[in-house]
């Protein structure tokens, strides 16, 4: 199994429990080693804005919903990833690595927006009544994306450190509880997240 494939194995399943618990009580977190806070430092502003992605993918599917505007939208989605790869040379972030962590993201917002659509498809009366102008939406989305690219940047070490993935993990638990994300967001934002750590096999 791939270490990325592994990383979502684990934040799957921690979110499951997370989401069947009902969000009562809280995890005991392990010891954390002495360079773990910087790392940690490091890492939850990816957790965090990734989070901040997915909420905005509601606004993306109300107003993409009733229209003939699809969820896959690959000129879009090579628009955001050619933009990407341009602001991490200028921030000194790796592209490769920011293209494979945003192509995660992309993949996350269309869980998000699957998700919505078939809620409002079985409930039509839970379908938004009002559609919100998707170009200014995406202006909100560019900003989230050029704040991920400097964090992607800032946390080089920590991805590639050993402790990776377990302090993303917290990072994402610790977010979705801050932002009380529920399950379909939740779930979301383990399919976000697997590419940030570098972590040899």
């Amino acid at each position: 199994m791939r270490p990325t494939d592994a990383l979502r194995h684990i934040l799957i399943a921690a979110t499951a429990t997370t989401v069947l618990a009902g969000g009562a009580g809280g995890a005991v977190a392990a010891p954390a080693p002495p360079s773990a806070p910087t790392a940690h430092g490091q890492l939850r502003p990816l957790a965090g804005l990734s989070a901040d992605r997915l909420l905005v993918a509601d606004q993306v599917a109300a107003a993409k919903w009733g229209t003939d505007s699809p969820i896959d939208d690959p000129a879009r989605e090579k628009e955001v990833l050619d933009a990407v790869a341009k602001q991490a040379e200028e921030a000194g972030a790796s592209p490769g690595a920011t293209v494979r962590i945003f192509r995660d993201q992309i993949e996350a917002s269309k869980v998000v927006q699957r998700g919505l659509y078939r809620k409002w498809q079985a409930d039509p009366s839970s379908a938004p009544t009002e559609r919100p102008d998707l170009a200014k939406i995406r202006l909100e989305i560019n900003r989230i994306n050029g704040e991920l690219v400097h964090a992607i940047a800032d946390s080089a070490t920590a991805r590639t450190a050993p402790s990776c993935p377990g302090l993303l993990l917290a990072g994402a638990l610790a977010t979705g509880h801050e932002k009380r994300l529920d399950g379909l967001h939740s779930v979301a934002l383990t399919r976000a997240l697997p590419s940030v750590c570098e972590t040899a096999p």
